[in-house]
């Protein structure tokens, strides 16, 4: 049985991803969004889009590091493109408009879900990414079907 420690090292997990045709020649590393990383970037966009994808870049751009304001001024594609990447890496794959209902209701309801049936906290599992909340409410629904 893996241990909150083993769950939340996968949010420390850090990925190099080669940039795209067109975009400057190299690689930037980037780590998966927390729970807490997206509830704040939904808290603080609201709904400007834009703005949320600064932020997610921003948090989520390991090295180089880049302040919010120059996240806002990547070009349009490469921005999209290191979007793409994060959601991929937290386990998000559902349209961008969806991230705030995504955040407030199930994520949650999903801390609720993994306190009761493992025993962690809501600290622990906010530090949790999206993906790994994902996977691991799915094993409870599935542990309470065979019960």
């Amino acid at each position: 049985m893996l241990t909150a420690d083993d769950l939340l090292a996968g949010s420390a997990l850090t990925h190099e991803v080669e940039l795209p045709p067109g975009s400057p020649t190299g690689a930037v590393t980037i780590r998966p969004l927390t729970v807490r990383d997206v509830q704040r970037i939904a808290h603080a966009a609201r709904d400007d889009r834009e703005l949320a994808a600064g932020l997610m870049i921003q948090q989520a751009l390991v090295e180089p590091t880049l302040t919010v304001d120059q996240a806002g001024r990547l070009p349009a594609g490469l921005a999209r493109f290191l979007v793409d990447r994060i959601n991929e890496l937290s386990g998000i794959d559902t349209p961008r408009d969806r991230l705030g209902e995504l955040v407030q209701t199930p994520l949650a309801k999903a801390c609720f879900v993994l306190a009761d049936e493992f025993g962690w906290t809501p600290e622990e599992v906010s530090t949790m990414t999206v993906g790994q909340i994902l996977m691991y409410v799915e094993m409870a629904g599935r542990s309470s079907e065979v019960a």
